[in-house]
């Protein structure tokens, strides 16, 4: 598994800085709001401290089984606690027995070891199994969903509130994709030594084996967790992180009308987030400070302002951003110096490790522009880094031809970022 960067220890959530791409059509149109009410998606890179794409982030939803993840978080504590070990078993009761599917079919009396219970909470979603740890941990499921939402406000989930420790059907209990999505960050970073755990497919129970459902951990290559969810109230719910090379993504997609069309929006919001990840290097922009109102995961109080300004195409907001970019200095062999770039704005299309790629791709994007927009011309530029890139991009644009020609681009099916030099 790749490093994974550390939000809790190292910076913290106050220092997550969000850059947001507003609006379905950046990453797939049309619009997901529009056909389903119940839909919200959000997306972040975990390398960058970046926000790719949010949909309906912070608008009230069901978690569905999406809430074992807390029963999950609250028993790793436990364990990092040493109030448990993975040997410890807890009771089963008759209250835990009744629950409904998707369940283990624990019997009153049964004992079952912590161990068991997180591969039955994360695997086959065992709602028999979550209320065993509700009880085990706090004697009671109620007094476990004070717990689950006391923690859930202390991890800045202030939109969230848990009633039970399963998911099942509880108009009390409420969410935001923007709340699951830090949870499953929470997860991943606090507790590390037990992530793996979400990337298992099956385990064995009483001699019986049993197989999950997130098909995700074997139809998209590198995911390798976290948890899906489902009742009839929230429609489907997923939350994944992916990895590859050294970058992570985790997104979490909510109301989903089948488990299939789920996974496929997921595997289309991760492809395209990973490429437009990839036209980015860290330091190389900052967010408008007015986007920040939006659901992003933090203010930005400790915002890096050392880079350029990149602005969602779908943004029709005219504010001045106040945060002056910075434009690196661009060597003299055939490239366009910073100063060319200067009151002006550009799209950029990719970042290549080869001149010849960024060139070729610039090219092509104002080829597809070129009937509108005949001023429009290519560009390669450089960024120095620990690894040379070169930038693809079409510049001499005012703002609006910029995010016109990037949604323009991208029905074309090309992925695209609006960047403003330095004196637009």
């Amino acid at each position: 598994m790749a490093p994974i960067h550390s939000y809790a220890t190292s910076r913290g959530f106050g220092a997550f800085l969000v850059v947001w791409f507003i609006g379905l059509a950046l990453l797939c149109a049309p619009s997901a709001q529009a056909d389903n009410p119940r839909y919200a998606g959000i997306v972040v890179d975990i390398e960058s401290d970046v926000v790719l794409y949010a949909d309906n982030a912070r608008e009230p939803r069901y978690p569905a089984s999406l809430t074992k993840m807390m029963t999950l978080y609250l028993l790793f504590e436990a364990l990092e606690d040493n109030t448990l070990t993975l040997d410890d078993t807890f009771p089963v009761s008759s209250y835990a027995a009744s629950q409904p599917a998707s369940k283990l079919w624990v019997q009153p009396g049964d004992r079952i070891s912590v161990e068991k219970a997180i591969l039955a909470l994360i695997v086959t979603s065992a709602n028999d199994v979550a209320v065993v740890v509700a009880e085990g941990l706090a004697g009671s499921e109620e007094s476990f969903a004070v717990q689950m939402t006391d923690k859930a406000w202390a991890l800045g989930m202030k939109d969230t509130v848990f009633s039970n420790a399963s998911g099942l059907p509880d108009d009390a209990q409420v969410t935001t994709a923007r709340d699951m999505l830090m949870l499953a960050l929470h997860l991943i970073e606090d507790f590390p030594q037990y992530y793996d755990y979400f990337s298992r497919t099956r385990y064995t129970y009483n001699g019986t084996m049993h197989t999950g459902h997130n098909r995700l951990l074997s139809s998209y290559a590198g995911v390798d967790g976290l948890k899906t969810g489902y009742i009839r109230a929230s429609g489907f719910n997923v939350a994944t992180s992916a990895v590859r090379g050294d970058r992570r993504i985790a997104g979490v997609v909510m109301g989903g009308f089948t488990s299939r069309s789920r996974d496929a929006h997921m595997a289309d919001l991760l492809n395209r987030s990973f490429a437009r990840a990839a036209m980015m290097n860290q330091g190389d922009w900052v967010a408008q400070t007015d986007l920040f109102g939006g659901p992003g995961l933090s203010s930005p109080d400790n915002a890096d302002t050392s880079g350029e300004t990149l602005v969602a195409a779908s943004d029709t907001g005219a504010q001045d951003d106040p945060i002056r970019a910075l434009i690196a200095q661009s060597e003299r062999d055939g490239e366009l110096s910073s100063s060319v770039l200067s009151d002006v704005w550009a799209v950029q299309v990719g970042a290549f490790s080869n001149r010849e790629g960024a060139q070729q791709l610039a090219t092509q994007a104002v080829d597809y522009l070129s009937t509108e927009l005949s001023e429009a011309r290519s560009a390669v530029m450089p960024a120095q880094g620990e690894q040379r890139i070169f930038r693809a991009r079409v510049i001499g644009l005012q703002e609006s031809q910029a995010r016109q020609s990037c949604q323009q681009l991208m029905q074309r099916g090309m992925d695209c970022l609006v960047v403003r030099g330095e004196g637009g």
